[in-house]
């Protein structure tokens, strides 16, 4: 006998769009600021230090109207082409932060290359370094208000957004010791720190992809979560057990399947019920989640087919494809 309990549709409730969509303008708002900000900087001192987070500010731009673009396009309710929503345009804007953010990395890199052959003094070392508290203060304040909505919504999008404005924090203070050193010292500290900053900025770039790939490839939620979801399953009174758990995040969206284990003696109504139970405890802890059950009588759970992967293990994500397609 199979039985499938009641589909739980994924919400979006508005408040958590009215956040995702503030943390938006938010991003942008304040990377206009600082390209502002710095290009003046830039323009009177010409360090090549103030010109790489330039740079990292202009792509900062950049990316955030894609994440605006992408977290417009995800919040949208699922339409006849896209039953399961539109959640994974968040990972494709993570995948175009990546490329955005490498390409900067490499401009550096050669930039950097090109001031150690032929060194420049530096000028107007306090306006830079005044820029750039101006921009460690602004970012802190964006970092703060996108902490809250991370919290709030758990969007893929606005992460990996926070992620290259954290690294901001760093490329910001790096400059400061740049100009700083560059003003007492050899002016080669200021490509030296570029450098630094940008395989910096490349490290961050791949933790960007490596998060947006999880989600395109439906990696399993973290073993914890999977924990809590077979807990959730197993506390009620009448499940004799479970197996063949699957999970995976589409942006906002979480949806789970699993088997339930039943006794056999009860009726189609009996298991449908306990069914919609344990259901509803899951939607309690993962209210946007998709929730599909099927009921196994106990007695022919021993002739289940065994999945391809061990019954205990976690099927392979993003990060497995990452490490068996890279060295």
């Amino acid at each position: 006998m199979t039985d499938t309990s009641a589909i739980a549709s994924p919400t979006m409730p508005a408040e958590t769009a009215r956040l995702m969509r503030m943390a938006t303008y938010a991003s942008i708002s304040v990377a206009l600021m600082l390209i502002v900000a710095k290009l003046v900087a830039w323009g009177l001192s010409d360090s090549l230090s103030l010109l790489a987070t330039l740079i990292d500010s202009t792509l900062d731009a950049l990316a955030s109207l894609i994440n605006l673009l992408a977290v417009r396009h995800a919040l949208s309710p699922a339409d006849r082409e896209h039953r399961f929503g539109h959640g994974k345009a968040e990972a494709l804007a993570g995948l175009g932060q990546a490329a955005f953010i490498a390409g900067s990395a490499g401009f550096l890199l050669l930039e950097a290359a090109r001031r150690f052959a032929n060194p420049v003094p530096l000028e107007s070392y306090g306006l830079g370094i005044a820029v750039m508290v101006f921009s460690i203060v602004a970012t802190l304040g964006l970092l703060s208000y996108q902490r809250h909505v991370i919290r709030k919504t758990g969007s893929v999008a606005i992460s990996a957004d926070s992620l290259h404005y954290r690294t901001d924090l760093l490329v910001n203070g790096s400059v400061i010791a740049a100009l700083w050193l560059s003003s007492v010292g050899w002016a080669g500290f200021d490509p030296l720190f570029a450098v630094a900053i940008a395989l910096y900025i490349l490290y961050s770039a791949w933790q960007i992809v490596r998060h947006a790939f999880d989600h395109l490839m439906d990696r399993e939620l973290p073993d914890e979560e999977r924990e809590q979801i077979k807990s959730i399953a197993r506390s009620h009174v009448k499940v004799r057990g479970m197996h063949d758990l699957r999970s995976r995040r589409s942006g906002m969206a979480t949806f789970i399947q699993l088997h339930l284990e039943l006794d056999d003696e009860l009726s189609l109504l009996q298991a449908h019920k306990i069914s919609d139970e344990v259901e509803a405890r899951l939607q309690d802890v993962y209210p946007a989640a998709e929730i599909i059950i099927h009921i196994d009588p106990i007695s022919v759970v021993p002739d289940e087919p065994t999945p391809e992967y061990a019954p205990e293990e976690t099927p392979e994500g993003g990060q497995g494809l990452l490490n068996k397609l890279l060295p």
